[in-house]
């Protein structure tokens, strides 16, 4: 059973696990961290903390599970600095949006007899900003949250069973779980995630480079514009990490999109136009 929670991150997906904990019927102890006070005291004025903490170690050693809701390379860090602080009664989680890179390092750290556990998770459901004041109880419901765990580590009965109650607090969110091998995510993400992604930014940039001054712009874009551009409004510090530790997938999807473009360009007045519209249809209605 867990009973003290302690969120490092109180951003958009911090602070809306803290709402989601309330909402879900969480009855224990939640205290959060964040490197700006100001996100933290927001955060708790929502209700999704009972306390901010002032040092993050600290609240990680007196809580059962430790929650790392921070860009993947300050997960990194974390998960360096909380392996030598917390033992097999404990675990730690993320929500990052890469997972090799972290599971590699949960095996290294984590998940022995003598040591905490780590599950490594990543919710598929956000927004194009961050923010506290952007959290939502409901953001996870209907959502999919992946983990990649490993079948191989051996952890303690103790944090054994708080990796089940993390598991079972997920599914009370309304999130649907899903198990996958952390490369096999990291690929997947690149495609239905990061992609979208890249090219939204990519559109936008475009876009404000060639008719950015056009006053008529977004009236006569209507609709489709603000659907395909509004992956565009995030912010480089939500993805710089997620590029760095996923470059070769994203790499391999951009290069693929590009020789997608490239052909339906060579088409646009042969029957082959066709066949990428009945493609994309099919796509859409499975």
């Amino acid at each position: 059973m867990i009973d003290r929670i302690a969120i490092l991150g109180t951003g958009l997906l911090g602070t809306s696990i803290g709402l989601a904990l309330r909402k879900s019927g969480f009855r224990g102890s939640i205290v959060g961290w964040n490197r700006s006070p100001a996100q933290a005291e927001l955060a708790l004025s929502m209700g999704a903390l009972d306390l901010i903490a002032t040092d993050a170690m600290r609240a990680a050693r007196e809580s059962q599970l430790v929650l790392l809701a921070v860009p993947i390379y300050a997960t990194l860090d974390y998960m360096e600095q909380l392996s030598t602080i917390l033992g097999p009664e404990q675990l730690v989680t993320d929500v990052g949006s890469t997972k090799s890179h972290i599971t590699t390092a949960a095996g290294r750290l984590f998940n022995a007899p003598d040591r905490a556990a780590f599950l490594p998770g990543h919710p598929m459901a956000g927004k194009e900003r961050g923010g506290a004041a952007l959290a939502d109880a409901d953001l996870f419901r209907g959502a999919v949250w992946l983990f990649t765990d490993n079948r191989n580590w051996t952890r303690s009965l103790q944090s054994a069973d708080l990796t089940r109650a993390w598991r079972e607090r997920v599914a009370a969110f309304g999130s649907r779980i899903i198990d996958l091998d952390p490369k096999r995510h990291d690929e997947l993400v690149a495609w239905v995630s990061h992609l979208p992604q890249f090219l939204a930014t990519a559109l936008s940039a475009l876009l404000e480079e060639e008719v950015g001054d056009a006053p008529e712009l977004k009236d006569v874009g209507g609709r489709g514009l603000s659907e395909m551009t509004r992956l565009g409004a995030s912010p480089w510090s939500m993805w710089r990490d997620i590029a760095y530790t996923n470059t070769e997938a994203i790499d391999r999807a951009i290069a693929a999109l590009e020789q997608r473009l490239s052909h339906i360009r060579e088409n646009l007045r042969t029957p082959e136009l066709r066949d990428e519209f009945e493609k994309a249809n099919r796509f859409r209605q499975e």
